[in-house]
């Protein structure tokens, strides 16, 4: 059979994920350092895991509702109320597995064949595929460094046509660490009122982010909560990544057309998972303290070390990545990293990975211990002393 004539066109033309190529080639590799995939290297807080534990012991293994548990939609509303000022009811909230669904839900649920859908770049890599099976069209704006890798208010009322009908807001942004404050939402708000524009503001570091500032959602700014889906999860801040459990906020009949599509593909979010949300939105506030103190910590050494060698990089303040600069090197994003792989055994990720514009780039998660960092610095020098790119002092 010719499976090329036969396989849908848009699934073909989807690129593997650069982040799992680079994961897997250190897979194989024994004494690899890997700081290339984004997650927590914490456990589980206790109280979660015991409280899935429980809901296994007592035998609640049955589906549950298609928009999920009636009591965790209650406590995401008390929670986004809670921590960011969000107002929501629980006919405003789907549970699905993982943000990732919940991404993948709103932009089926409002983008048609010819829509525009703009995306502030670098980003995660799931936008742009899923705009494309739908028949959407990606509108690609890169940010800057000189910005923060900021979306500006200029750089979006250029982007809009009268075809655009959705702006995703990845903030704070993977791969950068960039962070969009009150103020600057405010500007993005100003160019959105008066159009029909969505948006999708993809918030799963909304609780890791780094200074006297909170994260603050463009859905509290006025005019902006009737045209946003908030999309949230426990995977990041909980450190609850295997449990796939996320959600979506928003106006009840864009959740409810988004529902219709999960209870059909996905029917509900895992069970254990639901039960073991209710206890992380009720108890766990401690827990993301400790976290967030300690990843700051890393990201304060990451940071160093890095402009220390030449490694260019600017402060990034939220998620737990890096993304310095290479362009020292005079290699691609691609070749660099490869190199480094292959001759000092440390996994990161090209920076072209998450768009064009992160070309001259890498990504650096310092979602893991402080040995394993100062391990992968070590080698990170001396790959850059042995080719005579290192800025600093040998050591």
């Amino acid at each position: 059979m010719n499976y090329d004539q036969l396989l849908a066109p848009a699934a073909q033309a989807m690129r593997p994920s650069g982040i799992r190529k680079f994961f897997d080639l250190a897979a194989d590799m024994p004494h690899c350092i890997s700081l290339g995939v984004g997650e927590p290297d914490f456990k589980t807080p206790w109280s979660i895991r015991d409280a899935g534990i429980r809901s296994l012991e007592q035998g609640r293994t049955k589906y549950t509702a298609n928009a999920g548990l009636k009591e965790l939609r209650v406590e995401i509303c008390r929670y986004l109320r809670r921590r960011f000022e969000l107002g929501y009811e629980q006919e405003n909230i789907l549970v699905t597995v993982g943000g990732s669904e919940a991404i993948d839900m709103a932009i089926r649920a409002l983008v048609k064949p010819g829509d525009e859908v703009i995306i502030p770049e670098p980003c995660f890599v799931c936008y742009e595929p899923i705009t494309q099976l739908t028949g959407g069209v990606p509108v690609h704006i890169a940010t800057r460094a000189e910005d923060g890798f900021r979306l500006t208010a200029e750089q979006l009322r250029a982007a809009i046509t009268p075809r655009t009908k959705l702006l995703i807001l990845p903030y704070p942004n993977n791969p950068t660490g960039g962070v969009m404050d009150q103020q600057d939402l405010e500007a993005i708000a100003e160019v959105l009122r008066g159009t029909d524009v969505l948006v999708l503001s993809d918030e799963i570091y909304a609780e890791l982010t780094y200074g006297l500032d909170r994260h603050a959602s463009i859905a509290s700014l006025p005019g902006m909560w009737e045209r946003t889906i908030v999309v949230n999860g426990f995977s990041k801040s909980y450190s609850m990544t295997g449990w796939r459990l996320g959600y979506a906020a928003g106006p009840e009949p864009i959740i409810k057309v988004m529902t219709k599509i999960h209870q059909s593909c996905i029917m509900s979010a895992p069970t254990t998972s639901q039960y073991a949300a209710i206890v992380a939105l009720r108890s766990c506030d401690d827990e993301i303290e400790m976290m967030r103190d300690e990843y700051n910590r890393r990201r304060r050494y990451v940071v160093r070390a890095l402009n220390e060698m030449g490694l260019t990089c600017f402060d990034p303040r939220g998620a737990f990545y890096v993304f310095p600069s290479i362009q020292c090197s005079g290699l691609s994003s691609q070749e660099f990293c490869e190199r480094l792989l292959q001759e000092k055994e440390v996994a990161i990720v090209p920076g072209d990975a998450f768009g064009a514009s992160g070309e001259g780039y890498a990504r650096i998660s310092y979602a893991y211990s402080v040995d394993h960092l100062e391990t992968a610095m070590r080698r990170i020098r001396r790959f850059l002393q042995d080719h005579g790119w290192l800025a600093g002092p040998a050591v």
